[in-house]
């Protein structure tokens, strides 16, 4: 069963035999297999530090063979030498026989850096659980994947130009890709970036069934935000500013985000854009105060402490995985429902 589930064949998308570029589902579809190669990858290397024999390197490198890409480069977490992602280059040959053969204006990628979550079965991997309690702290954009993550985009970008550069993450990868182009739009390069369920960690407002109780905690939640962020910049009127213009910085950056709401890891990013629109449009200033502020992290920040609200961003294009409740919300979470080719998706563009 491991085997067939490692299998390109047997679990990733063969059934795209050619590319579109232009076909949004195809380019989601490549991003979540190139992200998927990141996770068989590290598999692979455990068993072969096991004694087993990985899987075979060709099956494994099929998820990103296949679509005309080949690995340039391994992220490896030194601390303990696990591979936690990857940079893919475009072969040339593909990326000129793609290009003859479309009509369309949208050009390839010529790299993608991609990141992979959790591997929860690993118990040796602990730290990707310790990473995943610094998403909850607020803490993940000082720890060492986000630093070489962002020298390998930047040295991506400065070799072939971000308009030539995308970024693909599952989970805590998306976390990751998510700080990383933070950090890239700082420098002010805005990259196509792919977000497979990603965290956002907050009051689980979604688990309540009565839906006029549940606006009425996010009502309550969203004035106890703005009056904190009120009372913030009385104390140090900086920390607020500055936070402030980061998050105004980042409003031409528009990933992607792709969200299952069976999903409790990422669902609550489909209530904060609704419920920010929502906001925004009967309260103004008081609404964008409180989308782009957390509590907790003003709370740590008060105290001294370095907390970023990371996860909170001005601009996405949302797609929504509608295809009904899944058998558990381990299903949910699963970055296979991504290229599967019945899927029924809703999109949305929010800006702020």
């Amino acid at each position: 069963m491991a085997s067939q589930r490692k299998s390109f064949n047997v679990a990733g998308p063969s059934h795209l035999t050619h590319v579109d570029w232009s076909n949004f589902s195809h380019r989601r579809s490549v991003a979540a297999s190139l992200v998927k190669g990141v996770y068989i990858h590290e598999q692979d290397r455990q068993q072969c530090c096991h004694g087993g024999d990985g899987g075979g390197a060709v099956a494994t490198s099929r998820w990103w063979e296949s679509f005309g890409f080949q690995l340039k480069q391994e992220l490896v977490d030194e601390k303990d030498k696990s591979i936690f992602g990857a940079v893919y280059e475009l072969k040339s040959s593909s990326c000129q026989a793609q290009a003859q053969a479309q009509t369309q204006a949208y050009k390839p990628p010529k790299l993608v850096i991609a990141f992979r979550g959790t591997l929860i079965k690993k118990k040796r991997l602990v730290q990707d659980f310790r990473l995943d309690h610094r998403i909850i702290q607020r803490t993940l954009h000082k720890s060492d994947r986000v630093r070489d993550g962002l020298q390998a985009v930047h040295t991506a970008v400065s070799k072939v130009g971000a308009e030539n550069v995308w970024l693909a993450g599952h989970s805590l990868g998306s976390s990751i890709a998510l700080l990383v182009g933070r950090n890239m739009v700082k420098m002010g390069y805005c990259l196509e970036t792919y977000l497979f369920n990603p965290p956002f960690v907050s009051v689980p407002t979604q688990i309540i069934k009565n839906p006029k109780l549940q606006e009425g905690i996010r009502l309550a939640h969203t004035a106890v935000k703005a009056g904190m962020a009120v009372a913030m910049s009385i104390v140090n009127k900086k920390i607020v500013e500055d936070n402030n213009e980061e998050f105004s910085l980042l409003s031409p950056w528009i990933p992607y985000l792709f969200i299952n709401p069976s999903d409790p890891i990422c669902a609550e990013y489909l209530e904060y854009f609704q419920h920010r629109e929502r906001m925004v449009a009967a309260a103004g200033e008081i609404g964008r105060l409180a989308a782009q502020n957390s509590v907790r992290c003003m709370v740590a920040n008060a105290m001294g402490k370095d907390c970023k609200p990371s996860h909170l961003i001005p601009s996405a294009y949302l797609t929504i995985n509608l295809n009904g409740s899944p058998v558990s919300e381990w299903e949910a979470h699963k970055l296979s429902q991504w290229w599967h080719p019945d899927l029924k998706l809703d999109h949305k563009l929010y800006q702020l």
